[in-house]
């Protein structure tokens, strides 16, 4: 579902929150969580950790069945890149991951050249 978000699906975000310094990440994963609440800190039940969340605004409804909210929470697993960086994905990334830098409120996070392939990938095809 995360791999398929569109910016509709995001129309009532307000803040991005991070809770890790995001500069040397080469991605994160993003799914869309359900809440019952629009702000806060969501409660986290995968393996890995929370990286950060989306905040809602004030207009943003909740779903009228099961009364609550649909919020991005981006996060990374043990076997990823960051915590395994000569495992699975030493090269390429999970269909849901995302550069961390192109996240913004509204907007669905951007597969870029640093998310799919790494940093030291990138610095050694640069020649830098």
């Amino acid at each position: 579902m995360s791999s398929l978000l569109t910016d509709g699906d995001l129309a009532h975000e307000a803040h991005v929150v991070w809770l890790e310094d995001i500069k040397h990440l080469d991605y994160v994963r993003q799914a869309l969580d359900k809440t019952p609440r629009r702000r806060s800190k969501p409660r986290y039940a995968r393996d890995g950790r929370m990286i950060g969340y989306i905040e809602l605004d004030a207009t943003a409804e909740a779903d009228p069945d099961s009364g609550l909210y649909r919020r991005r929470v981006f996060f990374l697993l043990p076997h990823d890149r960051d915590s395994d960086p000569d495992g699975v994905y030493r090269q390429g990334a999970p269909g849901e991951a995302v550069d961390p830098r192109t996240i913004q409120p509204n907007k669905v996070g951007e597969k870029t050249r640093r998310s799919q392939h790494g940093t030291a990938t990138a610095i050694a095809s640069t020649g830098s």
